[in-house]
């Protein structure tokens, strides 16, 4: 597989998709692939009639019609990068940042064997620092990975967070709600601190956060700038 011409072929079509179905594609569409994974990251990517909304404080507004655009889409790009790279997407998370005007995918795709765990500068205190952020919001994980896909890419799966009443409410159908808070929430945890980019030894330029309450999964993403 040539990785550099099917990278160059998915953003061209996931950039086409958006601008059909948004009204307005993003700006630039860079697509990574790395084993198992394969990463999207969108910058400036509002329409004029977001950027209203954005401009009115009614972000919750667009979240919620994006995630119900999303649904439509979602199925979309699994087939086609079935097509294109032969590789089953198994999960797929996505998350954006309205006020940077970016966004991130990220597809986990099977076997999981093909997801091979390597070592960064600063990988065990990076994932002590998650560990630490999840207890504020909610509880430690149950297990944490983290992976440095490339040299701007970092996620950071975290595997059992949900409390009990967390899943209650997804129990009696609150799943959006409670996604939107979480969103919220630990994203602005995220944002707060300081140590990551400590830690790690470089700028943080966006930070995405997506969840799988039927896995009891999460996937943070941090975008990184060249080191300091």
């Amino acid at each position: 597989m040539d990785i550099k011409k099917v990278q160059t072929d998915l953003a061209s079509y996931i950039g086409r998709s958006l601008r059909e179905n948004f009204g307005k594609g993003p700006e630039s569409v860079f697509v990574s692939i790395n084993q198992g994974y394969i990463t999207v990251y969108l910058r400036n990517f509002t329409s004029p009639t977001e950027n209203i909304l954005l401009s009115k404080d009614q972000d919750g507004m667009v979240q919620k019609t994006r995630d119900m655009l999303m649904q439509t889409l979602i199925p979309e790009f699994k087939a086609y990068i079935r097509v294109l790279t032969e590789l089953d997407v198994r999960e797929f998370y996505y998350d954006w940042n309205l006020h940077n005007r970016s966004g991130m995918f990220v597809c986990i795709a099977s076997p999981p064997e093909q997801i091979i765990d390597n070592q960064f500068h600063g990988k065990s205190e990076f994932n002590n620092e998650i560990i630490s952020v999840s207890i504020q919001a909610q509880k430690a994980p149950e297990e944490i990975t983290s992976y440095l896909l490339n040299n701007r890419t970092l996620v950071a799966i975290r595997n059992g967070i949900l409390v009990s009443i967390e899943k209650e409410l997804i129990r009696l159908g609150s799943s959006e709600t409670l996604k939107l808070a979480k969103r919220n929430l630990e994203k602005r945890l995220l944002h707060n601190n300081d140590h990551f980019e400590k830690i790690l030894n470089t700028k943080i330029k966006d930070i995405f956060v997506d969840w799988d309450f039927t896995l009891d999964k999460s996937v943070i993403t941090f975008i990184l700038s060249p080191k300091l």
